[in-house]
């Protein structure tokens, strides 16, 4: 009778005790069948997708929408359609490649997860970290070491992952640039920079879990906050360019175009950055940041070379879109929401089942619990599905915002340049052209292009009617 709560983890803490009372629900087997069954469902979605990225020819949309841009385009030297036409084999092969390799990546990552909680391989990290320690009682000290072995032990499964999709899948397709020394430098910087913030807040959180009493959960949401707040400062400014190196855009039409746009729109542009993506990869991006009248602007320096420069202005007139509906405040305010409701249900759920949830997954549930394993499962255990449908109506909130910063540019009079830049963007980066319905509508942050190019077209016609 006792099956599900006692056999698994097969290792268990030295000081674990069994349970005095049979017990019917266990909280390691919910959330491995809860985890397993999100991944059936993800694959299912994969299949979805993949069945579309067989089909030998674009989608008829797509097709339509890229002929209206053809004929209103000032752009003559090649048609948007041909070029299309021309690379849809291309980005078929390079979403199905990449969906054969998530497909894979995927599963094992799943398979070792579900065999590393079964197998108690956590309870034996805790009890090796406080081997190391000596004092089972310095729990602050024995979490910094439990950590550390956790974040090796995922960089040592994910690595291989990280080196064929780097140095095979995006080299095949003529995306890579990063070195190995590159990627190894990246990879150390990643794991200091990862100690050396992390560290201190995950003391700063353990310490004020055992410390904050019943109402722990606001101050530690105003520590969280206040972090929040200090890396989008800080990150721009000292920690990307540890990665990359940021430079002035050259005066010229180009800057001369962008600040006038700035202006047009009340927009406090500080400074104009270039940075070298290019020095790992193909794709491109461009992206603000800054509070208040500190903004300012980065453009990768592969975005140069794909768009023009009337279809780049058009590409941050959508972005500054964004900033003028205030797209990511409300992002910031959703996420800080969710952040105190989460931490408000950790403090119920601990004080609730906490000592079962420990002895569940194989620790010893001796009052006081660990703060760093009583978040770790509560995570695992509670808050996975909720984070799924998060997850799902942030993407669903995320491509309403970007139809909105598209309906802007367009206002701003570069409907037509924003559509021949994202199009061209999309074929430079072989993005995905016939995607599918409910795996986009889970996954994408953005919507389609073929809907994206469909909504700005329509709006077109409406204002073009409304000026008649």
């Amino acid at each position: 009778e006792e099956y599900s709560s006692t056999m698994f983890p097969l290792n268990k803490s030295h000081h674990w005790k069994p349970p005095t009372e049979p017990q019917n629900f266990s909280y390691l087997v919910f959330s491995v069948l809860l985890g397993f069954s999100i991944f059936v469902f993800e694959r299912y979605l994969s299949a979805r997708q993949r069945r579309l990225l067989h089909d030998p020819n674009p989608p008829r949309p797509l097709i339509d929408s890229l002929s209206k841009i053809d004929k209103t385009s000032s752009d003559s030297e090649k048609s948007i359609l041909k070029d299309a036409e021309e690379k849809f084999s291309k980005t078929q092969d390079y979403s199905l490649a990449k969906s054969t390799f998530e497909f894979i990546s995927s599963t094992i990552s799943q398979m070792i997860s579900i065999g590393a909680t079964l197998c108690g391989l956590y309870p034996l990290l805790w009890d090796l970290s406080a081997d190391i320690i000596g004092d089972p009682k310095m729990t602050i000290k024995m979490s910094i070491v439990f950590t550390a072995m956790t974040v090796l032990f995922e960089e040592f499964i994910s690595l291989p992952f990280s080196i064929y999709n780097t140095f095979y899948l995006e080299h095949r397709y003529n995306f890579n640039k990063t070195t190995p020394l590159q990627f190894v430098k990246d990879k150390l910087k990643s794991l200091l920079l990862m100690a050396a913030i992390g560290t201190p807040v995950l003391i700063t959180v353990i310490w004020v879990v055992e410390k904050g009493g019943k109402y722990f959960f606001i101050y530690l949401w105003a520590f969280l906050f206040v972090f929040a707040l200090l890396m989008m400062t800080i990150y721009p400014v000292f920690i990307a360019p540890l990665f990359n190196k940021y430079e002035p855009l050259q005066k010229g039409e180009l800057r001369t175009a962008i600040e006038d746009l700035a202006a047009k729109v009340s927009f406090p542009l500080k400074e104009l950055y270039v940075v070298d993506g290019s020095i790992r990869s193909a794709h491109s991006n461009a992206y603000m940041y800054g509070f208040g009248k500190n903004k300012r602007i980065v453009l990768y320096d592969t975005l140069l070379t794909q768009v023009k420069q009337p279809e780049l202005v058009a590409i941050l007139g959508h972005e500054l879109g964004h900033w003028k509906m205030g797209h990511t405040l409300r992002n910031f305010f959703v996420a800080q929401v969710y952040t105190f409701l989460t931490l408000m249900g950790y403090g119920f759920v601990t004080g609730a089942v906490g000592e079962k949830l420990l002895g569940d997954f194989g620790f010893d549930s001796t009052p006081p619990l660990p703060a760093l394993l009583g978040i770790m499962l509560y995570m695992t255990a509670i808050l996975a599905p909720l984070d799924h449908i998060l997850s799902f109506c942030m993407n669903a909130l995320s491509r309403r915002y970007e139809f909105q910063a598209d309906a802007y540019a367009v206002g701003l009079g570069l409907g037509g340049e924003l559509q021949t830049g994202l199009c061209k963007i999309s074929l430079a980066n072989l993005g995905n052209m016939n995607p599918d319905k409910l795996y986009s509508a889970y996954h994408y942050s953005h919507p389609p292009l073929v809907e994206r190019l469909s909504a700005m077209m329509e709006k077109m016609e409406r204002d073009s009617k409304k000026e008649e």
